[in-house]
């Protein structure tokens, strides 16, 4: 039966997915930057806001170069090693998963507020299980409400800021100005530096574009990027300053107000009716953000999966084209994070921290290997070497600040939370990774214990034994274009070190009137028998190299596109390598 096609996103559609995530900050973030930096709250958000202005044009460069999903992972999947990248998706699953089960327990927080009989543990769980419905039906249909979402969300913060903007015409700023001349234990530097790091909390969700770009339609993704700085810059600085017009600093880092501050706000300025808009409204966004998880993990976890990282098992798709095992999985693993912590989700606070900013430094790390590793291949726009480095710099000092807060009574840093989810995550992939070699070594415990027992062992290790050849007859494609015999031998590496196979065709497309390479056909040869332990095959095919040629070999030779390699093409190169269907690059 045929799949069906699912329908690229737009630009609104696209923002709301990804936007609905980042613009939910906006509920807490001026809170946390006042609770640490006072009456520079505001000041904390801006850098915020250039740090992020960096990050735009580090997520366009990669993105525009390789837009495949993945994120990270793609990006240092297609610069580096395969263990490398695994590393950066553990971090964005784990990022994902604190994100899930954070904004949905807050979402159904503030719906206790309008409902209190309601069970919180038991709505959240529904809450769960009906974004992920939702994103079993597909993209499409989970964008719509994305949107509705989304605009309801500004719709309402334009609503309260016009009533603050009327209160203050009234009253004046006095409380700001009085605000102004509060005074800390700390310092200044001390204030904004802690700020910062607190106040980079509130960009969560700008990574999530990237992980579903494949799903967005022709150049999209840069202006989500565009419309998500914008929506960061203007409201967290802005709804910081009103905070501090209104209520004195002592107020403002109150428990209360530091959980509900727009709620206060609203109640402050408007009366219960503007408060009740503005908890529905956190109710409606943090519900989102739940949904930019489902879609972000599913994105990755398809490619992870496609790369053989992930079990074959996961890629089975609906009607709809929804990888629906993969979203089972991940609520599967919302709910039992959420009931192994009993509710107080607090305690994933240090998950979501160090994991989001971990996943931000790495893909800046993956464009100074682009910059690198794939400097020719051609992308719409480049970051420049100052940029990186700064942005790389700030979110490092970002993730410093956040591992030296001082952790709230009763809770554990957030190192230690952190690697208590981090350590088995990142242990089942690296056993993933390495499972040809954990099977080998099974079969030799077997061999030693059972000897004895050989015919009962017997059957045992046939089976084993096919699973491996299995893994490992998987035949891999590389497409030379005459390449010399040390360009070749880092191909030879590549494979060895990044995949199970005993399986290599070496592919030369040859056009009207082209030849081979004299030397070519030795060379291969020559590195057949250098590597005894792999089977190099080479193969002249008649024809230009182009998406057809590779869609019509892989069908011919049943060898998904996915585990066919070319090198870095140049500038002139008459492709754009999303055209190629999933074709890596390695050398």
């Amino acid at each position: 039966m045929k799949q069906a096609i699912s329908k690229k996103l737009n630009e609104l559609e696209s923002t709301a997915i990804c936007g609905n995530d980042i613009s939910s900050s906006v509920l807490y973030v001026s809170a946390l930057a006042i609770a640490f930096a006072g009456q520079y709250a505001w000041i904390t958000l801006l850098i915020v806001s250039v740090v992020l202005f960096l990050f735009r044009k580090i997520y366009g460069e990669v993105v525009g170069a390789m837009p495949l999903n993945g994120g990270a992972y793609n990006a240092l999947l297609n610069t580096t090693s395969k263990l490398m990248a695994s590393f950066a998706a553990t971090l964005t699953i784990l990022s994902y998963m604190a994100t899930a089960v954070i904004s949905a327990n807050e979402a159904i927080h503030y719906l206790h507020h309008l409902i209190p009989s309601m069970p919180i543990i038991i709505a959240t769980v529904g809450l769960l299980m009906l974004f992920a419905s939702l994103t079993i039906g597909g993209i499409t249909e989970s964008a719509k409400v994305a949107v509705g979402i989304f605009l309801f969300h500004l719709l309402s913060l334009i609503v309260l800021a016009l009533f603050i903007v009327f209160y203050l015409f009234q009253n004046g700023i006095g409380t700001l100005f009085s605000n102004w001349g509060h005074q800390s234990e700390n310092s200044i530097w001390y204030a904004i530096f802690f700020g910062f790091a607190a106040s980079m909390l509130g960009v969560s969700g700008f990574e999530s574009s990237a992980n579903f770009v494949e799903e967005q339609q022709k150049g999209v993704f840069p202006k989500t990027l565009k419309n998500m700085w914008v929506i960061v810059s203007i409201i967290n600085p802005l709804m910081a300053i009103f905070a501090l017009s209104l209520f004195a600093i002592p107020v403002l880092q109150s428990a209360d107000y530091q959980n509900t501050l727009l709620v206060q706000m609203g109640e402050f300025v408007g009366g219960d009716w503007v408060a009740a808009i503005i908890a529905i409204d956190a109710f409606l966004v943090l519900s989102g953000a739940v949904l930019t998880s489902f879609v972000g993990v599913t994105g990755l976890l398809e490619r992870m999966t496609l790369d053989r990282i992930m079990p074959q098992f996961f890629l089975k798709k609906n009607k709809r084209g929804s990888s629906y095992r993969i979203i089972i999985l991940f609520f599967i693993l919302a709910v039992s994070v959420l009931l192994i912590t009993n509710g107080n989700v607090a305690l994933l606070a240090g998950v979501y921290t160090i994991s989001f900013l971990s996943v931000m430094a790495l893909f800046a790390i993956g464009n100074i290997l682009l910059k690198i590793r794939r400097n020719q291949l051609p992308r719409p726009e480049k970051a420049t070497w100052a940029s990186v480095l700064l942005a790389i710099i700030a979110v490092l000092c970002a993730l410093t600040g956040n591992i030296l807060m001082e952790p709230k009574d009763g809770l554990p840093s957030n190192t230690s939370v952190f690697l208590n989810y981090f350590i088995p995550t990142i242990i089942f992939i690296i056993i993933m990774l390495n499972r040809t070699v954990l099977l080998k070594l099974v079969l030799q415990i077997i061999y030693a214990i059972f000897n004895p027992l050989r015919r009962l062992v017997s059957s045992m290790d046939r089976k084993i034994t096919k699973t491996i050849n299995k893994i490992n007859d998987q035949e891999f494609v590389f497409f030379t274009k005459g390449d010399n015999i040390a360009t070749l031998n880092k191909v030879m590496l590549y494979i060895i070190k990044n995949e199970h196979t005993k399986k290599i065709k070496i592919v030369l497309a040859l056009d009207e009137g082209d030849t081979i390479p004299e030397n070519l056909p030795n060379e291969i040869t020559f590195l057949d028998k250098e590597y005894p332990k792999i089977k190099v095959n080479f193969q002249v095919v008649q024809g230009k190299f182009s998406p057809e040629l590779i869609r019509e070999l892989s069908e011919k030779w049943n060898i998904p596109i996915n585990f066919m390699f070319i090198g870095a093409p140049s500038d002139k190169f008459p492709y754009k390598v999303e055209e190629l269907g999933g074709v890596r690059l390695i050398v």
